[in-house]
């Protein structure tokens, strides 16, 4: 093969990069407006897979480059394998996605700079937290193409009140980010250069906390919301019970009760 005809070398579809405890995941299909391909998705859950087993890093960020955070699944590659077993696949290996996010100890902060569609939006309702620039926009357009937003709808109605949830999956119409704000599907919204230092400031912050704490509340959070009240507060007093008893809580209490300063989290 001469040079001329060699292929350029493609770039990954997914970067990472670590740095103080913190890991950031940056979907890299600007040209495709990161829609979760087959090979995204398989790279966000190889990551994710890793990620739950990884103590050095305490708070996943969860970026993409480009004017779109995720337009959601690439329909041209659907349509090009359109039998029901390769749909079915593809939505299942989504559904693993979403759920490994919630799963993994450490908490994942959607930082989104652009559109988020369908099941780019449902990775903003899926995220533990979501900061976006004032600038960006969220749908579940689905339905404007025939397809109503069934799995997107799953994490989108346990963010979002009833009325505003179905309005968004039956018309398929964009919000603001001010409006995903005040629906409960972001924290906030920032002016678009102060995105980045606000999502690091989030990250900083919960990056600082005890990590094994962090990670039973976690848990704890997702169990107990699925869960009625009286299995709730069972599961609860266990996972407080168990925290009381790691070091990072006793020394910290301890500390606390001296009025001596925090001593350094041991993650144990």
């Amino acid at each position: 093969m001469t040079a001329l005809t060699q292929p350029v070398p493609q770039e990954p579809v997914l970067l990472r990069e670590d740095a103080d405890g913190i890991a950031t995941l940056t979907m890299n299909r600007p040209d495709k407006y990161n829609a979760l391909s087959n090979a995204m998705l398989d790279a966000l859950q190889a990551e994710f897979d890793v990620l739950k087993d990884d103590r050095s890093v305490r708070v996943v960020i969860l970026a993409a480059r480009g004017k779109a955070f995720s337009a959601g699944h690439d329909l041209k590659e659907m349509r090009e394998t359109p039998g029901r077993e390769a749909c079915k696949t593809l939505f299942d290996k989504c559904s693993r996605m979403m759920v490994s996010m919630t799963r993994i100890p450490q908490p994942v902060i959607a930082k989104v700079q652009g559109l988020a569609t369908a099941a780019g939006c449902q990775m903003v309702a899926q995220a533990d937290l979501a900061i976006a620039a004032d600038t960006a926009s969220f749908a579940t357009s689905g339905i404007n193409v025939g397809l109503f937003c069934s799995t997107p709808m799953v994490a989108v109605t346990r963010n979002l009140p009833r009325k505003q949830a179905m309005e968004m999956l039956m018309t398929g119409d964009f919000i603001d980010a001010e409006t995903a704000c005040a629906y409960g599907l972001i924290n906030r919204a920032v002016p678009v250069e102060e995105l980045d230092a606000a999502v690091l400031e989030m990250a900083d912050k919960i990056a600082a906390k005890t990590p094994v704490s962090i990670a039973m509340g976690k848990e704890l959070f997702y169990y107990q919301i699925e869960h009625g009240l009286k299995s709730a507060y069972e599961r609860a007093g266990e996972i407080m019970t168990n925290n009381m008893m790691t070091e990072d809580a006793q020394g910290a209490i301890d500390a606390f009760n001296a009025k001596k300063p925090m001593p350094e989290w041991k993650g144990k």
